[in-house]
């Protein structure tokens, strides 16, 4: 039974990881845009959620419905402001130019928020379970793991039905015949940076009330969506999901072995993946 919670709840905290992911896997693994700056984004969101909150007492479904139209709106700016103008077949541009913007970001956080932990009501939803059989889980969990699953799922239909998904397929796989079609690649890459960081601010809610937030939180969550895309394969939503999945539980597992052994289960997973299998779980061996 303690081996079946690890399991159970190494799925909940997938959910969290794979909402991390989600952007990654749009921007790192099928635009190939390396954004380091992408779990400072996630702190970033968090804090202004957070202080939103205190100052306008507002509850989390408020606050999302703040936070997510500035996500996109940042989104958006970081493309056209930053993003666009490093873009080529190098990412070493992109990785350096967001590098910066994390450094940026973490010493403005600091300044602004100091260096203290803070942490979003939920009105008591943090503290309700729900009963599973013999298990007992937390409800804010399960709706994490559900958002997450929501999330990928309207990801993944979004780039194979739309338009929009085809555009952004083809400006990325050759951005120069996409241009004699008809499609505009710096738009598209901006409204599909726009549509990444906005599906941050939905995890920028739900870590906040799952935990605390600090401004140097951020390389933490970038190594954890950058490890669940690898794991999964790269341009895979679903295999980035299943990435996290396989992440949460590894470190669920670690917990129950030793508490000291969480995250670095995660982190040999990951390698062993490398090892093993660098293409990922979903990706096909060229």
């Amino acid at each position: 039974m303690p081996w079946l919670d690890a399991l159970v709840q190494g799925l909940l905290l997938g959910g969290m990881y794979a909402q991390y992911a989600l952007g990654m896997a749009l921007m790192f693994g099928v635009m190939r845009i390396v954004n380091t700056a992408h779990g400072d984004l996630v702190v970033l969101l968090a804090l202004l959620g957070i202080s939103a909150a205190g100052a306008l007492a507002l509850g989390p479904s408020m606050v999302l419905a703040l936070l997510v139209p500035i996500a996109l709106a940042l989104g958006w700016l970081l493309q056209r402001l930053v993003l666009n103008k490093v873009l080529g077949n190098d990412p070493l541009p992109s990785l350096i130019a967001t590098y910066g913007l994390s450094i940026a970001l973490q010493n403005l956080m600091l300044a602004v928020w100091s260096a203290d932990n803070r942490s979003l009501s939920g009105g008591g939803l943090e503290a309700e379970s729900l009963a599973i059989g013999p298990l007992y889980v937390g409800l804010l969990p399960v709706l994490i793991f559900l958002a997450a699953l929501a999330m990928s799922a309207g990801l993944d239909l979004t780039l194979r039905r739309t338009a929009f998904g085809r555009a952004l397929r083809a400006a990325s796989a050759d951005p120069e015949a996409a241009s004699i079609t008809g499609v505009n690649p710096r738009r598209v890459y901006a409204l599909a940076t726009a549509l990444a960081v906005g599906m941050l601010g939905v995890a920028a809610v739900c870590q906040s009330l799952r935990a605390t937030v600090s401004p140097t939180d951020g390389p933490a969550q970038l190594i954890y969506a950058f490890e669940a895309v690898i794991i999964g394969g790269m341009g895979s939503i679903w295999g980035a999901f299943a990435g996290a999945m396989v992440l949460g539980v590894a470190q669920a597992i670690g917990f129950r072995i030793d508490a000291g052994w969480g995250v670095l289960a995660g982190h040999l997973v990951f390698l062993a993946m490398l090892a093993l299998r660098p293409q990922g779980l979903t990706a096909r061996r060229a």
